[in-house]
């Protein structure tokens, strides 16, 4: 992880700025630029979020603080980020932060699906950094804002039909079923997924939630390389909202793996009923290339789903990954 301190400056620097912009669309520096530094970037932080600065909105305003005895009526209400970011952010300066992650990770997670699953992305980015490495203020911070977004933006999922599954998670997402109309954004879409294939129900230990969580993110990512085409941006997070939990599962009580491997799945597939394309395309790595140059491509490259998605394969760290890395960087328009 990043020594230089470049990290604890970019996010000092972006805690002054909202979670979202627009009402709708999400701030994704801090996810990135966690990923950067995790890949030995540091010294391209600034100059990217240089770049990145005007899809940046000041911070929101409060509205009321939240306190423990009223947290339940703002959660999933998202004119109350700056109350939740607020109550986050006493929450780990008083107590050790897996303890907080701990207790609020299960309230959380029947909320997994808001915000496109960017909240969650963004709290898996921010547990890998304080896991990894030294525990700061900004990284607690980030934390902070990463878990205060969620709770804004809490939504659930309703409640799916279960589809005849596959024993392997590449096979189960080949069998999800896509939704039959596919206008509008993710919330509505989302609304629309009815029945999903059950995969992965008979674990009981957390070990094999674990094995099987790796395994999911393994296939998601795999898949891109031949689905990303039928939505560039959207598909990503079949990849990274798995693994943003698979980041947080060695912080957190093993009680809590099984629930988190079942929300993951969900989210997964649902992205993939929402967006997948109907026919796949053949796609191979363009010859040999190394982690570090795909994430020299990313980087070079700019946009920050490319950005979270090489960060992610580089994770699955196989030649499949690297190829759907770079597709990403074919379908999506550099950041500019």
């Amino acid at each position: 992880m990043d020594t230089t301190g470049t990290l604890d400056e970019a996010l000092a620097r972006l805690h002054h700025s909202g979670p979202e912009r627009l009402g709708r669309l999400t701030n994704h520096a801090p996810m990135a630029v966690e990923a950067l530094a995790a890949h030995g970037q540091a010294r391209s932080v600034h100059r990217w979020l240089d770049l990145y600065a005007r899809k940046l909105e000041e911070f929101p305003p409060g509205v009321e603080p939240v306190t423990d005895a009223n947290w339940f009526s703002a959660l999933g209400d998202p004119r109350r980020a700056a109350d939740w970011i607020g109550y986050f952010a006493r929450e780990v300066a008083e107590r050790p932060w897996r303890e907080v992650l701990a207790q609020w990770w299960p309230r959380l997670l029947p909320g997994l699906y808001g915000g496109s699953t960017h909240p969650v992305i963004r709290v898996g980015h921010a547990v890998r950094t304080l896991s990894s490495g030294e525990v700061t203020e900004p990284r607690l911070a980030e934390l902070a804002h990463g878990l205060g977004y969620w709770a804004a933006r809490h939504r659930s999922v309703a409640v799916v039909a279960p589809l005849p599954g596959a024993d392997s998670a590449a096979a189960a997402l080949d069998t999800v079923p896509p939704i039959t109309v596919r206008d509008g954004g993710f919330a509505a879409r989302l609304d629309r997924v009815r029945a999903l294939p059950v995969w992965a129900a008979s674990v009981t230990e957390p070990s094999d939630a674990y094995r099987r969580l790796t395994e999911l993110v393994r296939a998601a990512t795999h898949r891109y390389a031949t689905h990303g085409h039928g939505e560039e941006t959207m598909l990503v997070h079949a990849a990274t909202a798995p693994n943003a939990v698979l980041r947080a599962l060695p912080a957190l009580p093993h009680a809590l793996w099984l629930p988190s491997l079942r929300a993951a799945w969900t989210a997964s597939a649902a992205v993939t009923a929402m967006y997948a394309p109907a026919t796949p395309v053949a796609y191979t790595s363009p010859g040999t290339v190394t982690a570090e140059e795909v994430f020299e491509r990313a980087l070079a490259h700019g946009d920050e789903h490319v950005i979270k998605l090489t960060d992610t394969a580089l994770d699955v760290g196989d030649e499949p990954a690297l190829a759907a890395a770079l597709r990403s960087m074919e379908l999506s328009a550099p950041l500019a």
